[in-house]
């Protein structure tokens, strides 16, 4: 049944590439943006910013489902903005009658000590929901894809450094999932009754460590990358050095490396039952967002 969906970050990496699915599903998407006269995507463009609770009202205002994809990650303060963004967001929902709200968090076991990113994803899973809507989460690792801060990480490692110094955190085991498969399961949950306020973990078919994937990336970019372990690189160095090689932020790529010591695999296949269908394996992933890369390079 065609519904309106809001999709909040719909410029964004996950978010321009949700609402044109959504669009194709047979859904009346509402991109919100902070710049909607600079919007070219599919849906229509609406005013809103999570730090403006007025504006959540108007963006939200008839809509029946709400795509929750922000993040205040390159903030040093991120944890303190995402909770009263979530909260607000959530607020704003519930007086909106919005039946349910889906947020893109992060994978990680709920038994070991997360680090401040993913506890602040976890934070948000229940902020968005406090008001009384039902959320249905799709927790996710390094999703690959063209445009991702993670992915380019690894994109930039490769192309920029023939050999690479490998701190400790490139030893951690995490299971990546193509930006295709998080769309797919983003749209597949959207009418499902049985994804109504439920939690699911989503990846790929490969567990691998970070090093496994800058050698599969670089294999696929028919470089070689040569490592050389330097277990006692701190997250802050290794921030810094990230921010120095890549165009990433340091405070991102500080926020993005505290993480890398949590390994995030999959315990849980559930979401195959709601969204059946065989998920795509890294190599293949990372073809496709180099091939998107070099699409977009000639536009």
């Amino acid at each position: 049944m065609p519904k309106t969906a809001l999709v909040t970050g719909a410029s964004g990496f996950v978010g321009s590439h949700l609402a044109p699915a959504l669009v194709a599903a047979g859904h009346d998407v509402r991109a919100m943006t902070r710049h909607p006269d600079d919007y070219d995507g599919a849906g229509t463009a609406v005013y809103g910013d999570v730090a403006d609770t007025d504006s959540l009202a108007r963006a939200l205002d008839g809509a029946d489902v709400a795509y929750y994809l922000v993040h205040s990650l390159e903030s040093e303060d991120f944890e303190e903005k995402d909770a009263d963004a979530a909260r607000a967001f959530g607020k704003a929902a519930a007086a909106g009658g919005v039946e349910r709200i889906v947020y893109l968090g992060g994978l990680g076991s709920d038994d070991e000590t997360l680090s401040p990113h993913l506890r602040s994803r976890r934070q948000v899973e229940t902020l968005l929901g406090d008001a009384g809507v039902p959320v249905t989460v799709l927790r996710a690792a390094v999703v690959i894809g063209h445009g991702g801060i993670s992915w380019e990480i690894t994109r930039q490692l490769v192309k920029h450094l023939p050999v690479m110094i490998t701190p400790k955190w490139v030893k951690t085991r995490t299971q990546p999932v193509a930006l295709d498969d998080v769309v797919r399961y983003l749209v597949g949950v959207l009418d499902h009754p049985d994804a109504r306020g439920r939690v699911f973990e989503i990846g790929g078919p490969d567990v691998l460590r970070y090093v496994d994937m800058l050698t599969r990336a670089a294999a696929q970019m028919h470089k070689r990358l040569w490592t050389v372990d330097v277990p006692f690189l701190s997250p802050g160095l290794s921030g810094r050095w990230l921010a120095l090689v890549t165009d990433v932020d340091y405070a991102t790529a500080r926020n993005l490396v505290d993480s890398m010591d949590n390994e995030v695999v999959v315990r849980d296949r559930a979401i195959l039952e709601v969204v059946p269908g065989d998920p795509i394996g890294y190599d293949e992933a990372v073809r496709r967002a180099l091939a998107a890369r070099a699409e977009a390079e000639r536009a």
